[in-house]
């Protein structure tokens, strides 16, 4: 989920491609149309209202609004005209609504009351900056008001854009020299004594990422457009849905319905009896009926968090419960597969001995397993077990394991994998992939540990895309809580969707880097488990 990078393609991000990938979907995509022109509604809602924080609303408003109907644009290299209207119907909305008020200035009078319960709680310097900061904005626009529109749109957006000619006259379509001579006339209608003033309070008053955050967070669970699926087939049909991003989430995300298709083909191989072969079917069945159902469950709670917001902590706490479950579950679960596997197959040796009398099936068979003549520190490289676990066997252990439990002093793969490196079911490591994984650093359907990413995460740093709990920070699309900070549409920390809370979870960083921790574990998950399947089908079949 990136929210606040921009992002890269292998074509041009001009405003009609976005907006094809926004109708698509593509989330990601509306986000860079929210940062594209973020500081242009900003600073014309500014201009006509005269409240940073109310044109911050409104601008906010704009962009949720233009998420929904933007199956409404008939022309999309027309965003810009098409996103101002919006916001200026909405400022004629609000003049129109504030010129019939009985009484202006209720809403500071409340303010101004709200703010004087909170100040006892305040440290007095914190208090000074924030007086300091109101009187300023206020005095801001004490000068800025005597400036007509014509000349104060310009003016503002100069300053906001880095002092650039060329940026305004883009952004509200003038000349350069159009925007030279009206930031001329405004500069000399602006008061001496206050023109440094509102130059310095117009820099500190640019929207940041915390605008975005809120806008992206907004649109987080209302559905794209009605028109998304028709029009995701024209950008299909463009081939733009061969990005590298888009191929590698798709891959992670497919990568543990791949593994137990595998999986399942592996121990179809392995068994040797009608009932072998019906407790390997049954077994991958209750592992994906396990991960569906908690899937749907948790999509359930968000939904149902998100439509009752004075009940959404029960919801959330539910959530929890949940991940709870499906961690508890996967592991009751591994334990008794095994189990039940190895008396099956002891059973059936007693029972059916004609199932067993080929040299692959008996027990001291080398073609069981392989295991390198190479070691080192007396270990070997490699052992990989390919027969069904019997209770004879011990785990798989080398530099390199493979099998239903296997121990590595480097990697590790197979039911339950222990190592430094391990992808398992249930894996044990400093790097973890698994369906539930523990680690330093553990990624998987339900991942714990120091920095923990997944569809659900529970770590000191937690990424997910359905539920994170972490311990300083989490970011989700569904429920995100942490102690210190949380990103997500359900929040719950000291810091919440704001500036500091982006900080802490250090999200630049994981947007940076998140796309390839998706590819390492597709690729970790599915290519040992397509070899495993053809090995065990050439030696055990």
């Amino acid at each position: 989920m990136n929210f606040f990078r921009k992002r890269k393609t292998t074509i041009d991000d001009n405003d009609s491609n976005l907006v094809m990938y926004s109708l698509g979907g593509d989330r990601d995509a509306f986000c860079q149309i929210v940062t594209r022109y973020q500081n242009l509604l900003c600073s014309l809602a500014y201009s006509s209202l005269g409240d940073i924080k109310h044109s911050e609303d409104m601008a906010q408003e704009v962009f949720v609004e233009a998420w929904k109907k933007l199956d409404t644009l008939q022309d999309p290299e027309k965003l810009k005209a098409w996103i101002c209207g919006i916001l200026r119907f909405k400022i004629s909305h609000f003049r129109r609504k504030e010129e019939r008020q009985p009484i202006k200035g209720a809403d500071e009078l409340d303010e101004h009351k709200l703010a004087e319960s909170e100040n006892s709680v305040l440290k007095s310097a914190e208090l000074e900056q924030v007086v300091i900061q109101k009187q300023q904005h206020a005095l801001l626009w004490q000068v800025l008001d005597e400036v007509d529109d014509i000349y104060r749109e310009p003016l503002i957006l100069f300053y906001r854009e880095q002092q650039s000619i060329d940026r305004v006259a883009a952004e509200l379509d003038l000349t350069p020299d159009t925007v030279k001579q009206r930031l001329s006339r405004g500069r000399k209608l602006l008061k001496n004594a206050m023109s440094s003033l509102v130059e310095d309070g117009l820099k500190n008053s640019k929207p940041g990422v915390a605008f975005t955050a809120v806008v992206m967070t907004a649109i987080s669970s209302i559905a794209p457009p009605a028109t998304a699926a028709a029009l995701g087939v024209g950008v299909v049909k463009t081939g733009s849905w061969l990005k590298l991003a888009t191929v590698i989430t798709l891959l992670a995300v497919c990568s543990g319905l791949i593994s137990s298709f595998f999986g399942l083909k592996s121990s179809l191989d392995q068994s040797r009896t009608k009932r072998e072969r019906r407790l390997a079917i049954k077994s991958v069945m209750l592992f994906m009926s396990i991960a569906g159902i908690y899937v749907a469950g948790m999509f359930l709670l968000k939904h149902l968090a998100l439509n009752n917001s004075a009940d959404a902590w029960v919801y959330t706490v539910v959530s929890q419960l949940v991940v709870l479950a499906f961690v508890i579950s996967y592991l009751v679960l591994v334990s008794r597969m095994f189990a039940a596997t190895r008396s099956l197959r002891a059973q059936e040796r007693l029972f059916e001995p004609q199932a067993f009398l080929r040299e692959v099936d008996q027990q001291n068979s080398k073609r069981r397993e392989y295991k390198s003549k190479l070691t080192l520190f007396g270990a070997p490289l490699i052992h990989i077990q390919f027969g069904m676990q019997e209770n004879s066997d011990k785990p798989a252990f080398g530099w390199i394991a493979g099998g239903s439990y296997a121990h590595g002093l480097l990697f590790a793969w197979g039911g339950v994998a222990i190592a430094p490196i391990s992808v398992g079911i249930v894996s044990f490591g400093i790097i973890t992939i698994g369906a539930v994984g523990f680690g330093l650093f553990s990624t998987g359907t339900v991942a714990i540990g120091l920095v923990a990413f997944g569809s659900s995460a529970i770590g000191y740093k937690a990424y997910a895309s359905l539920s994170s709990l972490g311990w300083e920070s989490a970011l989700s699309s569904g429920f995100s809580i942490a102690k210190e900070a949380a990103i997500g549409p359900i929040a719950y920390a000291a810091q919440v969707n704001n500036e500091q809370a982006l900080e802490l979870t250090n999200l630049t960083l994981f947007t940076e880097s998140f796309q390839w921790v998706l590819a390492v574990m597709a690729l970790l998950v599915i290519v040992p488990s397509i070899w495993y399947a053809n090995k065990v089908k050439q030696r055990m079949r």
